[in-house]
């Protein structure tokens, strides 16, 4: 199981959250062996959009074999690429899981729902997470 966290620079465990998704200066992709120990820990600079736009970190997601992601905000289309290639989104309120070590945590916890369409943002600065 590989998961990703939008992360500041410099990444790792102990990495404060990125605030959302798009905006991350960093991916911290942590890697579970079966029994929820971390094996490997590894960072993935955030691609520009450009061409492509939010499909683009998507795809290097995607590409880097990753299986789910956390985070506290993300729009509605990379929510729908994250779906459509098979990457489960997570949700995790940033001010009470603030860095990547919580996050891990708490996913092994079971403790994180599911994000879903009603929690997207809008884009712009309308986002309220």
């Amino acid at each position: 199981m590989r998961i990703a966290i939008p992360t500041n620079n410099p990444g790792g465990m102990q990495a404060l959250r990125s605030e959302h998704f798009g905006h991350c200066d960093v991916f911290t992709v942590v890697e579970l062996d079966d029994d929820k120990n971390i094996k490997t820990v590894e960072m993935i600079p955030t691609p520009e959009h450009g061409a492509g736009g939010c499909m683009v970190p998507v795809n290097t997601l995607n590409t880097a074999k990753v299986n789910a992601i956390v985070v506290g905000g993300m729009g509605a289309n990379p929510l729908r690429g994250f779906n459509q290639v098979g990457i489960d989104v997570y949700w995790a309120d940033r001010n009470s899981i603030p860095d990547a070590a919580a996050v891990i945590e708490h996913f092994v916890a079971g403790k994180l729902p599911m994000m879903h369409a009603d929690q997207v943002c809008g884009g712009g600065s309308n986002c309220h997470h």
